[in-house]
């Protein structure tokens, strides 16, 4: 046989590209999609048959924003991920009325431009604050730009019952399958047995080039249980035996979590019979059963014997079903202040800020202009560029490719909608569909788009607005330019102040991390739970994995930026990777240290040699040094 021809390899696409193209993967959340069916049409229908149809709106409105943030967790969670943001989008509604009602165009622009750069700063904070931003400029546009006849604190009132409902229906139906035990705890359990799939998955990765993967996948399983374990009525000690029994078996991960880091840092395969206990551990949280025998490994190794004590340890707390501090270090407020006024707060606000008010001033002085006709709802524009402007859905040019071929889809479906239902009944039950496919809509920014185009067309029209989907197209592409133009502009201070800020942060962590290990006083073979250094140790290396996570993700939404903003983030991505072998070493050193009492010359030699090539990195993409603990390493203690 003749060889076959070489075929040239396929160039890849640019990022900007790819990433627009991509899309999330996962089981549809049918339970999710039930209470977006039940939330807005429902509300749209009782008002209207109440003859109160512009209160239905703003409700169904409220619910389909809390739709969006609907994401899967636990019960616990939620409250904090729709509470938030819609107290902030009331407030919104709020100021934009009385600004709408009471200023004119100049003063309205300055109002709303002062809301933008408090709500980009507000939300560096963290995702609930991002969301909690976005809904307060979304819900300042709708009350300045829609004309009701309500007064601003009935919208508000109205806004916040929209919101209310989807959050009822969230903290009251069941999860479909989740029906062991206390059905209300499926999210928390869900998720702590998350965390013993990720911690088997490690140990059947180490030795093999997975491993980086699987660690990954580790931080985000934790992250995941802490978040759903965090929340109202489940502060610092839990308060029913269901909760003080799940917070005893998170804290019962954390020791084995730290043995698996330890045995993939060590680069050697550990054997399938490892991740055997932890699986059975799973299995134990999620049916909540006890845990049985669990097959002992080998103590060859320091961080083998740790994994055996940790799988002893667990067995015991899933028995006794303890509760246990959830290892979260709360940020205060000069903490939270820092983080808006820091590099990374300002450079977001000050481009929400101008697009925002820029979008304002654009959308009255075409209101002002009658330029699509007479009708008054000019908050289209605004809206638009507040969800353009968000970093956390993606790469600037892919979430502007996005909301265009979303729009131009979503009006075209609407305008074949409203030819051939009756109105309103028939408009009413498309904004239940509609509410329904946004759960599975999120998994891409193109198609929550076009689901929410629909949604928004056919409130407006049972509203009494006439039928505008060729207005929305041109003030949807308005505001991409508009963001398009503001998100490259240059601003005080150096650019990518969100990546550094991130970076900075997670840095800061890791020594603090570092630090505490090298100092700690801990004895070899010290009963787990009995020494107040190791909880210390397990918070501040949560505290070290999450933020580096949370870094990871900003450098990799830079990188997918057109090139003229990717290369003001080069460089960190390596910072990253620096920092992820240090915490790593350091989660090694801590396991090695507990067994033996002391470190050995090979780990301070790693551990030296990262924070040399470290020092070195953190110049070249001008990072500032560490501002917590020093990035010095410690001269041995006596013990060591």
């Amino acid at each position: 046989m003749s060889p076959r021809p070489h075929r040239p390899a396929r160039a890849a696409l640019p990022p900007w590209i790819a990433h627009a193209l991509r899309a999330q993967r996962g089981p549809v959340p049918w339970s999710a999609v039930a209470r977006g069916a039940l939330s807005a049409g429902p509300l749209l229908l009782a008002a209207t048959l109440a003859d109160r149809t512009s209160l239905g709106v703003v409700a169904a409105i409220a619910a389909m924003l809390a739709g969006i943030n609907d994401r899967p967790g636990s019960r616990r969670s939620s409250v904090r991920r729709l509470g938030a943001p819609a107290l902030a989008g009331a407030a919104g509604l709020l100021v934009g009325t009385y600004a709408g009602d009471h200023a004119g165009p100049v003063a309205l622009t300055a109002v709303l431009t002062g809301l933008g750069l408090l709500a980009g700063g507000i939300s560096a904070v963290g995702p609930v604050a991002s969301g909690a931003g976005t809904q307060l400029l979304v819900a300042a546009a709708i009350g300045a730009g829609m004309p009701l006849p309500e007064d601003g604190p009935t919208r508000a009132l109205a806004f916040l019952a929209g919101a209310g409902w989807l959050l009822t229906l969230r903290l009251a139906l069941p999860t479909p399958g989740a029906m062991t035990g206390d059905f209300r705890f499926d999210g928390e359990r869900d998720a702590v047995a998350g965390v013993y799939d990720a911690i088997a998955a490690l140990l059947d990765a180490a030795g093999t080039g997975h491993a980086t993967a699987r660690r990954a996948a580790l931080t985000a399983a934790l992250d995941d249980a802490q978040d759903a374990l965090d929340g109202p009525r489940l502060r610092r000690f839990a308060s029913s035996a269901a909760e003080r029994r799940l917070h005893g078996q998170y804290a019962a991960a954390l020791p084995l979590a730290e043995a698996a880091t330890a045995l993939a840092w060590a680069g050697e395969p550990v054997g399938a019979r490892a991740g055997e206990g932890p699986r059975r551990l799973a299995a134990a949280v999620r049916e909540n059963t006890p845990t049985g025998p669990l097959p002992a490994p080998s103590r060859s190794a320091p961080a083998l014997r740790a994994l055996d004590d940790a799988l002893l340890r667990a067995a015991e707390a899933f028995d006794r079903g303890a509760g246990r501090d959830l290892h979260t270090r709360r940020r205060g407020v000069r903490n939270l202040l820092r983080s808006v006024l820091g590099a990374g707060g300002r450079e977001y606000g000050l481009r929400v800020a101008l697009c925002f008010g820029t979008s304002v001033a654009l959308a009255q002085a075409l209101h002002h202009a009658h330029w699509s006709g007479r009708h008054e709802h000019w908050y289209w524009l605004p809206a638009t560029a507040v969800f353009l402007v968000k970093p956390d859905l993606g790469p600037l040019v892919s979430r502007v490719l996005c909301r265009a071929a979303g729009t131009v889809l979503g009006a075209l479906l609407f305008a074949g909608f409203a030819a051939l239902l009756p109105r309103p009944a028939g408009l009413v039950a498309l904004v239940a569909v509609c509410g329904a496919l946004i759960p599975v809509a999120t998994r891409h920014f193109a198609a929550l788009t076009a689901v929410v185009t629909v949604l928004v067309l056919s409130l407006v029209m049972v509203g009494g607005e006439p039928q505008a989907s060729v207005g929305r197209l041109v003030e949807t592409l308005l505001a991409c330019g508009i963001v398009l133009f503001v998100g490259h502009l240059p601003m005080p201070g150096e650019r990518g102040g969100q990546v550094r800020a991130r970076l900075a942060t997670a840095a800061d962590a890791a020594h603090a991390y570092l630090t505490h290990v090298l100092a700690e006083r801990g004895t070899a073979g010290a009963p787990l739970g009995e020494d107040d250094d190791r909880a210390a140790r397990w918070t501040l290396r949560r505290e070290a994995y999450r933020t580096l996570a949370e870094a990871r993700a900003a450098i990799a939404r830079a990188a997918a930026e057109l090139p003229a903003l990717a290369r003001h983030s080069e460089g960190t991505d390596e910072v990253a990777a620096l920092l992820e072998r240090l915490v790593d070493t350091t989660t090694a050193c801590a396991v090695h240290r507990d067994d033996t009492g002391r470190l050995d010359a090979a780990h301070r030699e790693r551990l030296a040699g990262l924070l040399d090539e470290l020092a070195v990195r953190r110049g070249r993409v001008g990072l500032p040094t560490p501002t917590g603990p020093s990035a010095a390493l410690p001269e041995p203690s006596p013990a060591g």
